[in-house]
């Protein structure tokens, strides 16, 4: 059993470090946090469907789960789509046996009669053995193009969450608070300067944030517009 259980969990793409409740800017999502923390503690529903817009923090909320059920003891998998799609939906045999799996990015798949029909029997894999499963797309589920009427209907029950994406007022809070995280003082006008000039997007304004959390440690010296502008080359 061992075995098997390290062949499956080894598809589980590493989880972010980084990607926890913790840092995770709650701003107008704070009812859809509570109830994905509630069902791996046992208080909620134990199918849930999350989704939202690409920018939304979907991947991140999942992993988020994953870190607290690893913190409860419970065994857990993350699933994204967009890394494993091109692979055969076969990967989901026996997940059954773990007492949380994630995918995220259901759309991806959605309209391929093999993983439609796959996550058609994984989803009552999964409800037969009173295990928690979470699925995450960039669409309510009857907007999703998903053909087998079957997986439709499953997808309709438990609970469905509609993540808020974030203005740009509360991106310069999230970069703010990933920046506390990491130990570095980032003042609001500089976040605003970075969220002006950087990517859109919260992921790409993360990894330029470790970018510089380096050169800073690097060269000694704070974050600063000057010092931003000479790292980035704006």
């Amino acid at each position: 059993m061992a075995d098997f259980e390290s062949s499956q969990l080894s598809l589980s793409i590493g989880l972010r470090d980084d990607a926890t409740f913790a840092n995770f800017l709650s701003a107008d999502n704070a009812p859809v946090i509570a109830a994905l923390q509630s069902q791996i503690r046992g208080c909620g529903e134990s199918f849930q469907y999350l989704y939202g817009g690409g920018d939304s923090g979907k991947s991140h909320l999942l992993q988020a789960v994953c870190h607290l059920s690893d913190e409860l003891g419970l065994r857990s998998v993350y699933l994204p789509l967009e890394e494993l799609a091109l692979l055969s939906p076969d990967l989901l045999d026996g997940m059954e046996d773990l007492d949380l799996v994630c995918v995220d990015d259901l759309h991806l798949v959605a309209g391929r009669k093999k993983w439609e029909t796959a996550l058609f029997h994984f989803f009552n894999r999964m409800r037969d053995a009173g295990r928690y499963l979470i699925i995450s797309a960039d669409a309510a589920p009857g907007q999703l193009g998903i053909k087998l009427p079957d997986l439709a209907s499953r997808l309709a029950w438990g609970v469905t969450l509609s993540l808020q994406s974030l203005t740009d007022e509360q991106k310069n809070e999230a970069l703010k608070l990933r920046a506390k995280e990491r130990g570095l003082e980032l003042t609001d006008e500089v976040a605003r300067y970075i969220l002006h000039r950087g990517p859109r997007t919260l992921r790409e304004l993360f990894d330029m944030l470790a970018r510089l959390d380096h050169a800073s440690l690097m060269a000694k010296r704070k974050l600063t517009i000057p010092f931003v502008r000479e790292t980035l080359q704006w």
